[in-house]
């Protein structure tokens, strides 16, 4: 069964990749795997997957990589990381290049499809009313789940889309990261709130000017307002 679409997975483990696929095929995900990153971006570029699962550690060319290549072609398909390094500056750099998510070696099978699934969700249509809503030059449509300043369309990821959309839905109210972490990536417990304010940081980097309309509230978190 593949109704869910096919899950691209670049993982130069064979076991870890072949691990994957199972669980991801128990799912209902049709599964294609790559070992090498050379090998990845062209099946990325020829399949067109609903989402990639990329290892960081690739031979050929490395899972950062081949995000890269992706978002500099113009092609936001959602992508999750895989890694051994558990580092702030992985974590960070992944995040930066447009990454929906990332997990660190060893994980939990069931715990990557579960997020996986999130990411997808966040990445397709919205079940939120169809409201508009503007703040300081930045407008966000739910349904379309596009946004624009000042009339200029803005290239969001799919996480960095709902985390505005969410702080945008009650201006002025402040959000702890727990909260938001709860909200967007629907796994408060498994996530640091670092992850929050690495996107917090995107978010407000590709707004420009008007990025000012997210607060930060030391010592408790962020607000649209």
């Amino acid at each position: 069964m593949t109704e869910k679409g096919l899950v691209l997975v670049v993982e130069d483990e064979r076991s870890i990749a072949d691990l994957v696929r199972l669980y991801l095929q128990r799912d209902g995900f049709g599964c294609h795997i790559e070992h090498d990153g050379l090998a990845g971006i062209a099946a990325a570029q020829r399949l067109r997957p609903v989402a990639c699962i990329l290892d960081i550690s690739l031979p050929g060319i490395d899972g950062t990589e081949i995000c890269r290549r992706l978002r500099a072609a113009g092609d936001w398909t959602p992508v999750i990381f895989l890694t051994a390094r558990d580092d702030e500056v992985d974590r960070i750099v992944g995040l930066e290049l447009g990454a929906d998510d990332y997990v660190t070696k060893p994980f939990s099978p069931r715990e990557l499809v579960a997020r996986l699934k999130a990411v997808l969700r966040r990445s397709g249509t919205t079940t939120e009313p169809d409201r508009s809503r503007a703040l300081g030059g930045v407008h966000l449509d739910p349904s379309t789940r596009v946004v624009t300043v000042d009339g200029t369309p803005v290239v969001l990821t799919a996480t960095e889309f709902d985390l505005l959309s969410h702080l945008m839905t009650r201006p002025g109210r402040v959000f702890s990261r727990e909260e938001l972490l709860s909200a967007v990536w629907g796994y408060a417990s498994h996530a640091g709130t670092r992850t929050v304010d690495v996107h917090v940081a995107q978010v407000r980097g590709k707004l420009g000017e008007a990025g000012t309309i997210i607060r930060t509230v030391r010592g408790v978190g962020y607000a649209a307002g």
